[in-house]
């Protein structure tokens, strides 16, 4: 099982228990409280009609007193209303008043007149000074049929003359239980819901973030590599940094390998030159031939100084894991560049320009250094291979958000067989002049790349020349 799904179900796991445990609380209170609600109703109600009943017993004339006739009055005078959507449309109260006996005097359903209720633990109790209520069955084989019973003393002065109890069915407070019940659940259901998007969506992006660190693990093996992917989190940013140091030092043995390799082999056509000019400097030549060898020794070891130079800059810039970004303006970079190419260009007779159009208020994050080294050596590329006359463009475009520098010639293009190697390490093609170079710039240009997170393609122009396309992030 994906880690990604294993995260989604625990997550899913831990919400839909807390949500089983926070409901199942809501919905065995609801019933109590709303009870305790009405209770607390009956209690006012019962506590209000003991003063009218109260008047009516002194008057002794319980049966047709001011209570009697309101309730008889009541049931002739039927009414509607909708309650958050419940419709109440008669009375359900019931009342009745005991004497001090607990004999019943009146009842408004008609049903207990002169009945003794002085078991009732309403009456019961409230008769002796007590709180009394009760819940009683009106049919003992449905017990749903319960009738609340709340009980207020009638008192004349000190003494109790009597009790009037309010009931009311608890079937009557079925439908708010109902659709509180309703209500709960339904909300369970889309927190539920909710919890499941929300952990879809983190789970998709740590699917998302650790694709990019597997297959930027799986690139290092590669040719090509991607660039060292920036997750948004800051624990999988720590695990791509780590990634990187951890690619670096199980690439160190084979690195060396490498670099010794290609060390070697580039310093042996120097030496081997060194070598044999000083051997015919031995026999003391004529001033002409010692002139000339002596001239071969010093390009050779001024090669092998540029060779070491190049490749200690190299090393160094491969074993960097990031950069620390500041905002470089390209119009201002490519001023640079020009400036300092200048003697170049006018001794090679080629034109350089850049095309203002697309530098408009663009800057890219990085390192203003490198990005400068980089670009530079693509620069340096396209003057070897751009013949006498030729022209170059410096341009830049946008693309998906990202920056592209652009750098075009029209020279001689890359040959079928080179196309795929122009990014190894000591790789070059012969220049105009028969010489060739370190072949460690555009490997440069690549690690820049990298260290920046964007990616370097250089491809043959349809109508002749070639292009270097550097992708930067946009500031």
């Amino acid at each position: 099982m994906r880690i990604g799904l294993r995260l989604l179900l625990g997550y899913f796991l831990i919400v839909a228990v807390a949500a089983w445990f926070v409901l199942s609380i809501f919905l065995q209170e609801v019933k109590p409280g709303v009870r305790r609600a009405t209770e607390g109703t009956l209690i006012d109600t019962a506590t209000l009609l003991a003063e009218f009943a109260r008047a009516d017993m002194l008057a002794n004339n319980a049966q047709n007193g001011q209570l009697a006739q309101a309730f008889s009055h009541l049931n002739t005078r039927p009414f509607q209303a909708s309650i958050s959507g419940i419709i109440k449309s008669k009375n359900e109260y019931r009342v009745y008043l005991t004497d001090a006996r607990g004999i019943v005097l009146f009842d408004s359903s008609g049903k207990a007149t002169g009945l003794d209720y002085s078991r009732w633990n309403d009456v019961w109790l409230t008769l002796h000074g007590k709180y009394g209520a009760r819940s009683t069955p009106e049919d003992g084989s449905n017990p749903d049929s319960t009738v609340m019973y709340v009980a207020a003393p009638v008192r004349d002065g000190e003494n109790i003359i009597g009790v009037l109890s309010v009931g009311k069915p608890n079937s009557a407070m079925a439908p708010v239980i109902h659709r509180s019940e309703r209500r709960i659940l339904w909300a369970g259901v889309a927190l539920l819901g909710i919890a499941l998007l929300i952990g879809l969506g983190v789970v998709l992006w740590i699917n998302h973030s650790i694709g990019k660190l597997v297959r930027y693990a799986d690139s290092v093996t590669e040719d090509d590599p991607l660039p060292l992917p920036n997750p948004s989190g800051s624990e999988l940013r720590k695990l791509a940094l780590a990634l990187e140091t951890m690619r670096l030092k199980l690439e160190g043995k084979s690195y060396i390998e490498q670099y010794v390799h290609a060390l070697t082999h580039e310093l042996k056509s120097p030496l081997a030159g060194i070598r044999g000019a000083a051997e015919i400097l031995r026999v003391g030549p004529p001033p002409n031939i010692v002139e000339k060898f002596s001239g071969n020794i010093l390009q050779q070891t001024t090669r092998m100084q540029q060779l070491i130079d190049n490749l200690l800059r190299q090393a160094k810039l491969e074993s960097r894991v990031e950069i620390t970004p500041q905002i470089v303006n390209l119009a201002r970079l490519f001023s640079s560049l020009i400036d300092n190419r200048e003697a170049i260009v006018r001794s090679k007779q080629v034109t350089l320009k850049v095309d203002e159009s697309s530098l408009r208020d663009i800057a890219v994050e990085g390192d203003a250094a490198l990005l400068e080294q980089a670009v530079g050596n693509l620069l340096d590329n396209a003057l070897d291979f751009t013949p006498q006359g030729g022209e170059i463009v410096l341009g830049v475009e946008r693309e998906d958000g990202q920056v592209v520098i652009l750098v075009t010639d029209n020279g001689c293009g890359i040959p079928d067989f080179a196309r795929s190697r122009v990014f190894e390490r000591f790789y070059s093609l012969p220049r105009s002049n028969g010489q060739k170079s370190s072949g460690l710039g555009l490997a440069f240009v690549q690690e820049v790349a990298r260290l920046h997170r964007g990616t370097i393609v250089i491809e043959n122009c349809p109508e002749g020349g070639v292009q270097a396309r550097l992708t930067l992030p946009e500031k």
